[in-house]
């Protein structure tokens, strides 16, 4: 039998209320908070729209796999095609680099991410797969292994394509992936500047709007195209809170860098992170069939943070749901159960209850009785009382 109850120990948090909704003009976002692993803004995220260089992640991505693979080091050195150099004559951004140049890994990491250059993705791409073709096949079997399920690719670079698609969520799932598996070289997303032999004639800085403002923005990529619009894929960090969001589809440079900021402060400042639920405190009792006690406590394991919104308008609501009377003999810390809790406006989330003791096995006069309290409610249709 499957038992549900509200949970007491869940009471004193009805005060907390939802956010209120926030109208992005981005025409497909994905908000996440990375600390809790909650989807704060889903519109149109799954969409597989161009991502124009926001698509060059996955470049830097497959970069980093060899790396740590061991295939190649920071220091070594790719040569350097016409095919390259001709994507900076076909006008779109560059790292400046010339035929005959021997740019490194450590290099190119740069190039792609700070000077966002479609050279040095080509460069890297021809680098790793020998022909940039025989790479963005490579990518798009990447991508679906990593579990993008609406990412394809037709060239390293972002360059307009029919065949080069991305969803936003994908995006910021894989941005994810870039800050937690590499923290070593994520690291570079910060990095405001980078001018390859002093090449460039103006500006090499960084295209992130948000790194100069001082809100703990790190990361990650710009994109623009005529089809794509302006999108951006940032992460900022305060405190122990990590957000990432994919936008795309404004009208501007400008219009991205305040959607951007508007993102970031509304995902920090309308949800609060809270302990809702302490280790090894007793959330709610199981009743115990055939045991030497009639119910066992029901506890988590760790901590549980949740992201509550800063306003509320309905209570938080927690449950226990669990598949019983659970039966002796009964282990401490056997997993037995589940506490549900709905944050109005969040994805429901799920935390693993497990008994708070031992409840060994009950004498033969206890099984006894139990047994036939259970005949008489199945026989007789009477109701068992717990045991």
């Amino acid at each position: 039998m499957m038992f549900r109850f509200f949970s007491a120990a869940a009471a004193f948090l009805i005060a907390c209320l939802p956010a209120q909704a926030f109208e992005t003009r981005a025409q497909a976002a994905w908000v996440y908070d990375v600390t809790t692993h909650t989807v704060l803004m889903d519109k149109n995220g799954e969409a597989a729209l161009p991502p124009a260089s926001m698509s060059k992640l996955m470049t830097v991505n497959m970069l980093f796999e060899a790396l740590k693979d061991g295939r190649v080091t920071l220091d070594t050195a790719f040569g350097v095609s016409e095919r390259a150099t001709n994507m900076t004559a076909a006008g779109g951004s560059t790292m400046y680099l010339q035929q005959g140049d021997r740019p490194t890994v450590d290099d190119l990491i740069k190039g792609m991410i700070i000077n966002s250059g479609n050279d040095a993705c080509v460069v890297v791409a021809e680098g790793l797969a020998g022909t940039e073709e025989a790479f963005a096949e490579q990518m798009t079997e990447r991508a679906a292994a990593l579990g993008l399920e609406n990412s394809q690719f037709a060239n390293s670079s972002g360059w307009p394509d029919p065949g080069q698609r991305m969803s936003m969520k994908d995006l910021g799932l894989l941005s994810v992936r870039l800050i937690e598996e590499f923290p070593e070289l994520y690291t570079v997303f910060g990095q405001t500047e980078f001018n390859y032999k002093n090449r460039a004639p103006a500006n090499a800085n960084n295209r992130n709007p948000l790194l100069k403002l001082g809100i703990g923005a790190d990361g990650l990529k710009t994109g623009h195209t005529q089809e794509a619009g302006y999108g951006m894929v940032g992460s900022v960090k305060q405190g122990s809170r990590r957000i990432v969001f994919a936008i795309s589809g404004m009208t501007s440079d400008a219009e991205r860098a305040e959607e951007a900021e508007r993102i970031a402060t509304w995902a920090f400042r309308q949800f609060a992170l809270k302990t809702v639920v302490k280790a090894g405190v007793q959330v709610a009792q199981a009743d115990v069939f055939m045991g030497e006690a009639d119910t066992v406590g029901l506890v988590a394991g760790a901590d549980v943070q949740l992201l509550i919104p800063a306003l509320a308008q309905d209570g938080l609501k927690a449950e226990v749901v669990y598949s019983g009377p659970l039966e002796a003999p009964i282990a401490k810390g056997a997993e037995v159960a589940q506490l549900v809790i709905t944050v109005p406006g969040l994805p429901e989330h799920r935390v693993t209850l497990q008994a708070e003791t031992d409840v060994a096995t009950g004498g033969f006069v206890k099984r006894l009785t139990a047994a036939a309290q259970k005949l008489q409610a199945e026989y007789f249709g009477a109701e068992a009382p717990a045991s």
